[in-house]
């Protein structure tokens, strides 16, 4: 399927979208709540343009699409912290969208929005590296490259913040 993508297949490439931008959004949605929808599409911007020149098996792929993710992120950080915004506060109501959001709706009907929640109260390295394992499907040594932690602190990071999750949920009187 990626030879496919790479060679210009656009079913292939649609395919590898399908399988791999839902996992994407959900991560990016815990590392950059207000800017996950922008980070994808500029995340996918990225891959489409760097997809010929890479190299390596669909693993590896995978592992690069998050590395992507995580640098448009950091970038986008960058360039917020060297320009104002004018909050949107002050819109009247009547200038508010009517419909909901298609994702946030599929999402919640999924009951993804609720573990995002949960993901969210744990410090930023667990939840992402909970994230990478358990939604992108990386293993341990991939998270640590993409993280640049080593193998041992993403081991440390991930049972944490299962641990955390699971005393969060024991508060919330959820049972397993």
């Amino acid at each position: 399927m990626l030879a496919a993508a790479q060679h210009g297949s656009e079913a292939a490439f649609t395919r590898l979208w399908l399988d791999a931008n839902p996992a994407l959004v959900r991560y990016l949605r815990v590392i950059a709540p207000q800017a996950a929808d922008d980070a994808a599409a500029d995340t996918w911007v990225q891959v489409v343009r760097g997809l010929p020149r890479f190299r390596g098996d669909e693993a590896a792929w995978r592992a690069w699409l998050f590395t992507t993710a995580r640098r448009r992120v950091i970038d986008a950080s960058r360039r917020r912290s060297r320009r104002r915004e004018e909050p949107l506060d002050d819109l009247p109501v009547a200038a508010l969208p009517v419909t909901a959001d298609a994702a946030d709706e599929a999402m919640e009907r999924l009951g993804t929005r609720s573990a995002i929640t949960l993901l969210a109260r744990l410090p930023r390295l667990q939840a992402e590296v909970i994230l990478l394992r358990v939604v992108a499907g990386l293993d341990t040594d991939s998270v640590a490259r993409l993280l640049e932690r080593s193998p041992g602190a993403v081991r440390v990071a991930a049972h944490r913040g299962l641990r955390r999750l699971a005393e969060i949920l024991t508060e919330a009187g959820v049972t397993l």
